[in-house]
């Protein structure tokens, strides 16, 4: 073999082993293909091994839907290290932190360096083909804040990459929506879309918890909130909707199903120390008499010894006012073995939802109300029939299906829309 080519190849290697920080960018499959491919190269008697290595690193790269160059960037701008952890906490590092940095930039622009095109050069040689093989080749750079595409010495944008964490978080608090399960957070890769101009209605609702979450990203102290109120009224879809209004503001949503709930105080704890701000949503949340949920939330909601953390607001939806479910049985009467203090036990059922800081109710829309939802999500989604048509139509639709709410005007508008664009003339 070309002894260029075998020194070129050592030297990247030894680029890879020198990472101190930055180690897991590689520690995946496109990563860990294109290591295996550079030390089959460089064990050139193997032709065959070659060629397979070659083959597992292309299949993972298209896998991947991205050039070499811009999965290195992903993974570098998405790394759990020392380095990105800490400096979302400070601004003043160990020197040593931020030389070590520096070096694994350096390190990580020579692997940038070599493209598949050099790759597939380089297996030609080796094995002595007639031809390069195929070139996994992917056009589009993807937009990034740090300028890695122009800059041509990596080491200067140490502190371009710190801004850049401290505004987009790191690691798995880098995705904007997560969810709780099997008892590990998990990120959710498609998160509701729906923005808050599309939902109509309860506008004193909306702005209440515009507000809160403000205070929340605002570093002062927001209160738990209750949405409660009719189905179908947005609740949820609002919870949702600020996401995405304030996708460049450090929040976070994690949904936790009503079974997880027993964790909860374990999740808190988890978050306290991230950076970011985080809404714990919980969709059509009550409770059976002695449910372990109940008591994990009423920790969390009430405080225990451990300071509440500044970081973390929960916000759950429910279509009951009083979310512990309450049977005549459970009211004081003459009889045997009678608790003493039974108006006690259920006043605290009844009064758990007053534990929440902020309580916002969504009553069940009037003709009005619902006409108004119809006529913005039909002006959003450009149908062009006549006022008339178009209430008759809503009414038929509220009166025929789940009534008048706002997922009903939904669900009546998306099907409108593809009426009209597929069976219209």
């Amino acid at each position: 073999m070309d002894t260029r080519i075998t020194k070129s190849i050592q030297d990247l290697r030894c680029q890879a082993a020198s990472l101190l920080l930055y180690q897991s960018v590689l520690d995946n499959e496109v990563g860990q293909t294109f290591l295996q491919l550079l030390q089959t190269l460089s064990n050139s008697g193997d032709q065959i091994s070659c060629l397979q290595a070659y083959g597992s690193y292309f299949k993972a790269l298209a896998a991947s839907n991205q050039s070499w160059q811009d999965f290195l960037i992903t993974q570098i701008l998405n790394d759990d290290n020392p380095f990105s952890q800490q400096v979302q906490q400070t601004e003043t590092l160990p020197p040593a932190l931020l030389a070590a940095a520096e070096q694994d930039l350096q390190a990580l622009q020579k692997l940038y360096q070599c493209g598949s095109d050099t790759l597939s050069q380089w297996v030609q040689v080796v094995v002595g083909l007639h031809k390069p093989p195929v070139i996994w080749h992917f056009q589009t750079k993807e937009i990034c804040e740090v300028p890695f595409y122009q800059t041509e010495n990596w080491e200067s944008l140490v502190s371009d990459l710190a801004a850049y964490y401290r505004k987009f978080g790191t690691g798995l608090f880098a995705n904007r929506a997560l969810r709780w399960q099997a008892g590990q957070l998990i990120r959710i890769l498609h998160p509701d879309t729906i923005q808050l101009d599309q939902l109509v209605g309860y506008e004193l609702q909306k702005e209440t918890l515009l507000k809160n979450t403000e205070f929340l990203l605002s570093g002062y102290s927001a209160l738990h909130v209750l949405l409660y109120g009719s189905r179908g009224s947005g609740k949820s879809s609002l919870v949702k909707a600020l996401l995405n209004q304030y996708r460049s503001r450090n929040l976070r949503l994690i949904e936790v199903a009503k079974s997880d709930l027993k964790d909860l105080p374990a999740i808190v704890e988890k978050l306290r120390s991230i950076p970011q701000k985080f809404i714990i949503f919980v969709d059509d949340l009550s409770f059976e008499e002695d449910d372990d949920a109940f008591k994990a939330l009423k920790v969390v909601l009430e405080g225990n010894l451990t300071a509440r953390s500044q970081n973390v607001v929960i916000y759950a939806t429910s279509n009951r006012r009083h979310l512990i479910r309450e049977f005549f049985d459970d009211r004081p009467q003459v009889r045997d073995r009678e608790e003493v203090h039974a108006w006690d036990t259920m006043q605290e059922k009844l009064s758990f939802s007053d534990r929440f800081g902020l309580t916002l109710t969504f009553e069940p829309a009037d003709q009005k109300t619902y006409l108004s939802i119809i006529r913005h999500l039909a002006a959003q989604a450009g149908i062009s029939l006549s006022q008339e048509d178009l209430k008759y139509r809503a009414l038929q639709w509220a009166t025929r299906h789940n009534g008048r709410s706002g997922r009903t005007a939904r669900q009546f508008v998306d099907f409108l829309k593809a009426e009209l664009d597929l069976f219209s003339g």
